[in-house]
């Protein structure tokens, strides 16, 4: 079988990672890359910059990437929709969840594979998380909670963090525990100078019952990259920094000293620190992508998944104005 015509659209900070894995990704040829402001990093192996999206459409391409600032998300959508062009779209998927969800029509529409970019899920440690509490070790899940703290990345300009950092939080919650959000509220900070904020405090609860929390920000001085999963058997923390996943169990033994398990509630019992392959998570986000295209079921954010979890946010955003958000899940998410 032919390898798929592949375009790449940003050849930024994002786009050059997807350049490099696109080169000699497996069944995928790149045969375009597009950014009106050239080619800063040198990823395009040979190939022609070229200007914009209608360029990249004109080179008979069959799938895309999208690795623009987000306020030139959706418009290269559009196009890639109505040139029948199969597409992964960086997140968030637009600047807005009303866009987000005319995007994801628009493929939908159209039959065509359309995905965002919520490389959390092809975390090995969040994958092993996934297959675990699938598998029942936790028992019933009661909470998740969520730290994405760094310095501020210069790259950003368009959104605050957010749109930037907590639609990873969001999405990977959502998808790891299986459940949709009903209920979100947040507190925000702007300390930087910037017109979009750089810290949110965002607590919730999924459809399922289980309480979420999420503490992100750009104002920390450390990288930090962990979720936190607490059940009725213990607790999970993945560290997707390292991609290490590590379980605190509940103590089965009995305590004897009766005023430390009193004010304990559970014991503290075996720590387990798991091995298992570690793949590099955008390279398995676009092999999956690849895959997609070729008909077969992937963990990819589609395009409506994307749209909730941007939904989530905003709602979000608009409680730290105003008071507690209702976040509205009617619309199908498929």
């Amino acid at each position: 079988m032919a390898a798929l015509r592949a375009g790449l659209l940003g050849l930024g900070m994002m786009g050059r990672n997807h350049a490099r894995i696109l080169h000699d990704l497996e069944g995928v040829e790149l045969v375009a890359v597009a950014d009106p402001g050239g080619d800063p990093h040198r990823v395009s192996g040979g190939l022609d910059i070229l200007p914009d999206v209608q360029a990249l459409i004109a080179q008979g391409i069959d799938v895309a990437v999208v690795a623009t600032p987000t306020r030139f998300h959706a418009e290269a959508a559009f196009a890639l929709a109505d040139a029948g062009v199969h597409c992964l779209v960086e997140k968030p998927i637009a600047d807005d969840t009303e866009t987000g969800q005319l995007v994801a029509d628009a493929f939908r529409r159209r039959g065509l594979v359309g995905v965002v970019g919520h490389v959390e899920r092809f975390n090995p440690a969040l994958q092993q998380l996934r297959k675990r509490l699938g598998e029942g070790d936790i028992g019933d899940v009661y909470q998740i909670a969520t730290r994405r703290q760094s310095s501020f990345p210069g790259r950003i300009g368009d959104v605050g963090v957010a749109k930037d950092l907590a639609t990873h939080d969001i999405d990977l919650t959502a998808w790891v525990a299986q459940s949709l959000y009903v209920s979100v509220s947040a507190q925000t900070a702007h300390k930087s100078g910037r017109a979009y904020e750089d810290m949110i405090a965002i607590t919730g609860r999924l459809r399922s019952g289980i309480v979420v929390n999420h503490l992100i920000n750009w104002l920390s001085p450390m990288k930090e990259r962990v979720t936190v999963v607490t059940g009725e058997r213990g607790t999970f923390i993945a560290d997707t920094s390292t991609g290490d996943l590590t379980f605190y169990a509940n103590g089965t033994v009995p305590l004897e000293w009766e005023s430390v398990s009193t004010f304990r509630g559970v014991s503290e019992g075996d720590v387990t620190r798991f091995a298992f392959a570690k793949k590099e998570p955008l390279r398995a986000e676009l092999e999956a992508f690849r895959d997609a295209v070729l008909g077969e079921t992937t963990e990819l954010s589609t395009m409506a998944e994307a749209a909730h979890t941007l939904e989530v946010v905003e709602s979000a955003l608009r409680s730290a104005q105003e008071g507690g958000a209702l976040v509205t899940t009617e619309r199908v998410v498929a």
